[in-house]
């Protein structure tokens, strides 16, 4: 009934930017999952190791702070919606090369100018996001903003069961391209941040920018350390995941993907419920209580000998990961000094993309040491170990921390 309460607070302007933000987001990381759904396919079409293939994952995260350094500039310097559109088509284009990559060195490259595109848009959207909501909704909406990244995961999960049968992983990069369209919806339903049109600035503009990075260098540092610990949990219980379900488990394309649709699920339900809890008990306090489950989780995630446990596993396990990313969108944005909101949240998010860039090769070589009983690379146990990892350091850094709840823009 609350969350009821405050979507009626947004007016239709509000809603529409929500939604487009929402939906470029959600687009964005299903072009990012269809790959993490056919690494092993295109590791046999292109003569190279999984664990090789796996680096197309890490140049595309690699890649990420740039297109957000970028495109948050152009978002601080010339508002949040025109940057926002330029960046969607950018990356729809880079998906859709990629199904014509004629050999692995080009896969990389695509792969790399989509990274561009993918970093520019979380920071624009969120940004614009969340200085046009009402401060009491923040919570709840940037749960659910940020559950674009697992509503994109389920929508790859769907494409993966039906197109990747028929059409191959080229026909999951093609059906990639479909974002641009979204282009249509903001050029015609979506006004410019209100923020930005109070505090823009044409003439002193990079003065104001040099100043502020001056003023606020550490929290940024804090920030970048924050949220590579955010991006290895992320990245950690996930590029993986359907390589184990696959490699260890024995599951086909059905299973995999149905595997993915619920887990996806789980993800969207905490993204959205924690998300508003931490506008009544706090932004770090609700991180923490996120990753503590987290750790308890890793048994039934990975070692659950049935399906069935397995699928709990999962969805209980996103549940925790993407319940904390829920928080991310409002608390960076409330750190952000308002001068640099364009910018601060998004390239700092991505630098920890940076950070946490070679996760998948680091378990993938992980596995290939630790081996099973028959030989094999145990992904399991290398999936166990580094969500540990990750999860203690993600509780610690943010128990350091601070924020600035119900911060005004």
């Amino acid at each position: 009934m609350e969350a009821l309460r405050l979507f009626k607070l947004l007016n239709r302007d509000q809603r529409n930017t929500f939604v487009a933000c929402f939906l470029g987001w959600a687009l964005d990381a299903f072009d990012f999952f269809l790959l993490t759904f056919v690494i092993a396919a295109m590791a046999h079409d292109f003569g190279t190791s999984i664990a090789e293939l796996s680096y197309a994952i890490t140049v595309t995260l690699a890649m990420r702070p740039v297109g957000a350094f970028i495109f948050g500039l152009l978002g601080d310097r010339f508002g949040r919606r025109i940057p926002l559109m330029i960046d969607i088509i950018f990356y729809s284009a880079m998906e859709l090369l990629t199904a014509f990559s004629p050999n692995y060195t080009w896969l990389l490259i695509f792969r790399a100018l989509y990274g561009i595109g993918m970093g520019g848009e979380w920071g624009l959207g969120a940004s614009l996001a969340m200085e046009s909501l009402p401060t009491a909704a923040r919570g709840l909406f940037s749960g659910i903003l940020q559950q674009g990244y697992a509503f994109g995961s389920l929508l790859a999960a769907l494409a993966y069961g039906i197109v990747f049968p028929f059409f191959g992983w080229r026909g999951l990069f093609v059906a990639g391209a479909l974002p641009a369209f979204l282009v249509i919806y903001i050029r015609a339903r979506v006004p410019e941040s209100p923020a930005w049109l109070r505090q823009r600035s044409t003439t002193y503009f990079w003065p104001n920018l040099g100043a502020a990075v001056k003023q606020h260098w550490l929290l940024f540092l804090y920030v970048i350390l924050l949220m590579t610990a955010f991006n290895a949990m992320s990245h950690g219980t996930q590029d993986m995941y359907q390589t184990f379900l696959g490699e260890q488990r024995g599951f086909g394309v059905e299973l995999k993907s149905t595997i993915g649709v619920i887990y996806a699920v789980g993800a969207i339900c905490g993204g959205t419920m924690v998300g508003h809890l931490s506008q009544k008990f706090g932004r770090r306090r609700v991180i923490i209580f996120a990753a503590v489950f987290g750790i308890l989780l890793i048994p039934a995630w990975v070692f659950s000998p049935s399906f069935s446990l397995l699928v709990i596993g999962g969805f209980a396990m996103q549940f925790m990961v993407q319940g904390a990313w829920g928080i991310v969108p409002v608390h960076l944005n409330e750190l952000s000094p308002g001068e640099l909101r364009g910018t601060f949240p998004g390239f700092a998010y991505q630098l920890g993309n940076l950070f946490a860039a070679n996760t998948a090769v680091v378990e993938a070589r992980l596995a290939d040491h630790f081996r099973d009983a028959s030989g094999h690379p145990d992904y399991a146990k290398a999936l166990a170990l580094f969500a540990l990892i990750i999860f203690v350091a993600l509780i610690v850094i943010a128990a350091i921390g601070r924020e600035e709840l119900g911060k005004e823009f």
